[in-house]
């Protein structure tokens, strides 16, 4: 593909001319809608008896949602075009795989914990954020004096079930540590109450974000490296070679699909998978409403990223998740949070959102997440 094709879907935007206030309302609105759906669809796959029974083959449908995305991807792709660049495949589906496997572990948890804890305990990145960032990326020095004595804070607290901390700051840790001692912790598997396990494979699924993270630092770096002579013949003007948002959409969608074939194909859960499908079709409408809502939302963040600031996106995303807590919780009953939970989970989101605060008084130079 040339590099004038690179410039396609910016010049097709601009000639659009959209005012930006309606731009804010789209980007905005489009998130909201899409993963508050989504968050419904994704606790009711997992939690809701489709026919008398629940659904239990979480790669199956890894290999739909991540398969949707990157449809979606290509398709737009074709449409407004791509960067031009020389691409790091390799690296690039590494990164796609850690993806999927993150959320995978995440959306199996939801078997074992409710989606108060799911969502509480996601919202928590920091430690395996910072780890893989230094081991994977070299990003050591990167990291001041106060983000050290954060994570710090955190393992100085004991509490092995939640091994990381977000942006949030010291308060939404603490907070995090409130909601699960709040809890009624359960030894094993199922049940409504959380469970070790459960807990357990949130925490896997950190770990895993934070692998994600360190590898897309690599990745931005591969990309730099394997078009520099594209930018020296252009008298050095793409210092910062960026792939477009539908590439690395499609790209690590893609590569997730397959992993995620893979396992479904390792642990038999292609025909159990399509069994269900056969004998539920209300499952079969909501997985591919589900699919679609997660592709359509992707579009939107990468969107409100061009057209705004990651600040504002991680704004939106914060407010989208608490409103996306509360539904669960008032609409089953089995998600009811006792005093100390309600605590727990007020202090997690008022650290989030202080930190939005404080990003946004510094010029937003703090990265979102």
């Amino acid at each position: 593909r040339s590099q004038s094709d690179g410039k396609t879907m910016s010049s097709k935007a601009s000639s659009w001319d959209i005012p930006a206030p309606l731009k804010l309302v789209v980007a905005v609105g489009g998130i909201f809608a899409s993963f508050s759906y989504f968050a419904l669809l994704q606790e009711d796959l997992f939690k809701k008896q489709y026919g008398g029974e629940r659904f239990k083959s979480t790669f199956f449908m890894m290999v739909a949602e991540r398969g949707v995305n990157a449809l979606v991807a290509f398709v737009f792709l074709l449409i407004f075009g791509g960067s031009g660049l020389k691409v790091p495949v390799g690296i690039i589906s590494v990164s796609g795989a850690t993806q999927m496997l993150a959320m995978a572990s995440s959306n199996e948890a939801l078997r074992y914990v409710s989606y108060p804890t799911q969502v509480l305990g996601k919202s928590c990145k920091m430690v395996p954020v910072m780890l893989f960032g230094i081991l994977i990326g070299g990003k050591f020095s990167e990291y001041g004096l106060s983000d050290y004595l954060q994570v710090s804070q955190m393992y100085s607290l004991h509490y092995p079930q939640i091994l990381s901390c977000d942006v949030s700051g010291a308060g939404g840790d603490f907070g995090v540590v409130v909601f699960n001692f709040g809890a009624p912790v359960k030894h094993g598997k199922g049940g409504q109450s959380d469970s070790a396990y459960g807990l357990a494979l949130i925490a896997f699924s950190l770990a895993l974000d934070g692998a994600t993270g360190g590898i897309q630092d690599r990745v931005k770096t591969g990309i730099k490296k394997m078009n520099e002579e594209e930018s020296k013949k252009e008298g050095g003007k793409k210092k910062d070679p960026k792939l477009s948002p539908f590439e690395s959409m499609l790209y690590t969608n893609l590569s997730g699909a397959i992993v995620a074939l893979v396992f479904c194909f390792a642990t038999d859960q292609v025909s159990a998978g399509l069994a269900f499908c056969q004998r539920s079709e209300e499952f079969v409408k909501a997985l591919l409403a589900f699919s679609l809502c997660s592709a359509l939302g992707q579009c939107f963040i990468y969107y409100t990223i061009a057209e705004f600031s990651p600040l504002l996106l991680a704004t939106v995303t914060t407010t989208r998740k608490i409103f996306s807590t509360l539904v669960s919780v008032f609409r089953d009953p089995s998600n009811s949070l006792n005093e100390m939970q309600w605590i727990g989970c007020g202090l997690v989101f008022a650290g989030i959102i202080g930190e939005q605060i404080a990003s946004f008084a510094g010029g937003g130079k703090k990265k979102a997440h």
